[in-house]
């Protein structure tokens, strides 16, 4: 028996971008870091929040590729020239990223008490209605 996959399914036809999208994200590999929350704060707005204590803003890139929000961090090591009896906060850098809908569109960013706040909008769908013409068979 053949498994039918997303895109090969006779039902969903076009939909091959949708399953590259969901094949990339699964090998993304994130490890955890850092911690983030998702947020509905309207019918159509969302807002994500990583907790980015002891990077600046200066730190942080927030990209759009590809219908992927992509968050990086990377924080410079200030410690040349201390002497450190115990180093328990390491510089470290990280790359979040979340998969886009069409039709989310990324809003601002804002840095509050070392969380990062990134705010989403989401359009709203134009029904559209599209009549097509059928041609009798000497019309070729």
């Amino acid at each position: 028996m053949t498994k039918l996959t997303l895109g090969t399914h006779p039902f969903l036809l076009g939909f091959d971008q949708l399953e590259r999208l969901v094949e990339r994200t699964a090998k993304t590999g994130n490890d955890g870091y850092p911690p983030y929350n998702i947020e509905q704060t309207s019918d159509r707005s969302y807002r994500i929040t990583l907790a980015v204590a002891g990077f600046q803003e200066g730190d942080l890139a927030i990209t759009v590729e590809d219908n992927q929000l992509v968050i990086r961090g990377r924080q410079t090591d200030d410690g040349e020239g201390r002497v450190f009896l115990h180093r328990g906060i390491a510089a470290r850098q990280f790359q979040r990223s979340f998969v886009l809908a069409d039709g989310v569109d990324v809003g601002e960013a804002s840095m509050e008490n070392g969380l990062l706040h990134v705010d989403l909008t989401r359009a709203l769908p134009e029904n559209i209605v599209q009549t097509i013409r059928i041609r009798k068979g000497a019309d070729r």
